[in-house]
């Protein structure tokens, strides 16, 4: 299924302000594998005026090639010639292409690859192409190349992309509507297990039930993203057995650096750079307690970032022995009898995704942490989400649940603001605010209508921030 565009509104100005520009422009657009970098493209590109080309794998002549093809639909001609080299190839387009036209190549790292000059040999073209009109587009899914071609000190195009546009997965309040789903439970179901890649939703979303497409797409071992984190590792990382070793760790629940280290038999310290490699990635995050310091801090624990992997390295890695034997039903119904503590970690990262976007009492607050530690009494405690306001005046506790059935609120609520007056920080806000973030309200006490309670309906709108 076809998903229509969501989300992608400031991406599709700026790239838009871009190619109605009177000036040359030069554009990086990177991110990860399938979250919609071509699709992007295809939005905001006319077939007028426009050289779209989609580099592979192939030798550098059949590149050229097939690249004179695409030019020689606005130039005529131009592919009735052979070029010998790409600098014969970019010298002739430059020196004939219309004003204004845009040259788009998707998944340009193919074509460095093949042809490593390839940037110097942009990088003089484009520089000579400020008398004229011309807006160069790169795209690719290797974020370490694309870094590297624009960004590295060292990187011949360096200073000058006029537009940087990382393109990153969507937030979950767009699931809903993606997915045509009606209810918040599957809707944070869903989120859980395929994360906020666009390329997951359209496939699932020809499958009749959230589960079923799990199961046809990610457990048996035919589906196309069974092997989907193996593949989206080799994409930047020349020998992913390391990091592929650490996220499987992270996934089974050792989340400190030296519980990692000592399953792998390894010094801590020699970890450092593949663990900050997956951080810059996008695919590891570090969980420290609120207004501490990530470097420095000791309790500094390690969380996969992305929920489709968190889910896939949970369940789908120590079992992939049996799925390679076609033997899914019963891991499918071991996955939906475990699945409910795995639903309230994602729960509670959601909750505290979406608390710069709610709005209470007039207020708006920085991104949420999760605090622990040892109080004022000198006891161990812990609160899942805590946020200060903008203007450094209140801050905010908060308690998440997946459901209130059979809870007493007034209880979670007491335990709450214990808790939070006696953090050690708490003396430097003039107000505390307390909620707590359910889920799911069916068979909620009726007295919850007296408390600061938000619901799945509440976080999820706010996670639809453009």
């Amino acid at each position: 299924m076809y998903l229509e565009f969501l989300n992608r509104q400031r991406e599709k100005s700026r790239m838009e302000r871009m190619l109605q520009s009177n000036k040359s422009e030069f554009v990086c657009i990177y991110g990860r594998r399938r979250c919609g970098k071509s699709r992007l493209l295809r939005e905001v590109l006319s077939n007028e005026n426009t050289v779209y080309y989609t580099a592979d794998e192939r030798e550098a002549p059949l590149q050229r090639a097939s690249l004179a093809t695409e030019i020689a639909r606005i130039l005529p001609a131009f592919d009735l010639v052979t070029y010998p080299d790409w600098e014969a190839l970019l010298g002739r387009f430059w020196q004939d292409a219309p004003c204004g036209v845009a040259l788009a190549i998707d998944e340009f790292p193919f074509l460095v690859n093949a042809s490593p000059e390839l940037p110097s040999l942009l990088q003089k073209c484009y520089d000579k192409s400020q008398e004229r009109v011309i807006k160069l587009i790169f795209c690719g899914s290797s974020q370490t190349m694309m870094h590297g071609l624009v960004l590295d000190a060292s990187a011949p195009l360096l200073g000058r992309a006029t537009e940087i546009i990382k393109l990153d997965a969507l937030k979950a309040g767009w699931i809903k509507t993606g997915l045509a789903i009606d209810n918040n439970e599957d809707a944070l179901t869903a989120y859980t297990l395929w994360g906020g890649i666009p390329r997951y939703w359209e496939l699932a979303a020809d499958y009749p039930t959230i589960w079923e497409a799990y199961q046809h797409l990610v457990l048996d071992s035919m589906g196309v993203l069974h092997q989907e984190p193996e593949r989206l590792l080799h994409e930047d990382l020349r020998d992913p057995a390391q990091a592929i070793s650490i996220l499987a760790l992270i996934g089974q629940g050792c989340h400190r650096l030296s519980e990692v280290a000592g399953r792998l038999g390894k010094p801590a310290s020699s970890l450092s750079r593949p663990f900050n490699k997956l951080i810059e990635l996008g695919l590891v995050y570090k969980d420290v307690p609120f207004n501490s310091n990530p470097k420095k801090n000791k309790q500094t624990l390690y969380k996969i970032s992305d929920r489709f992997l968190s889910t896939w390295y949970k369940f789908v890695l120590p079992n992939r022995s049996l799925l390679e034997r076609g033997i899914i039903e019963p891991v499918i119904q071991s996955i939906k009898n475990n699945f409910r503590q795995h639903l309230a970690a994602s729960w509670e990262e959601l909750v505290r995704e979406s608390i710069p976007y709610l709005k209470s009492n007039k207020l708006q607050w920085s991104p949420a942490n999760r605090w622990w530690g040892t109080s004022l009494e000198h006891s161990q405690i812990e609160i899942d989400v805590v946020a200060q306001s903008l203007d450094g005046s209140t801050l905010l506790c908060g308690e998440t649940k997946l459901s209130l059935a059979g809870e007493n609120v007034e209880r979670i609520f007491f335990e709450l603001e214990r808790k939070s007056r006696i953090l050690p920080f708490s003396c430097n806000y003039k107000k505390i605010v307390h909620f707590i973030f359910v889920s799911d309200l069916k068979g909620a006490p009726v007295s919850v209508a007296d408390f600061r309670v938000i619901n799945a309906e509440q976080v999820l709108e706010a996670l639809r921030h453009e």
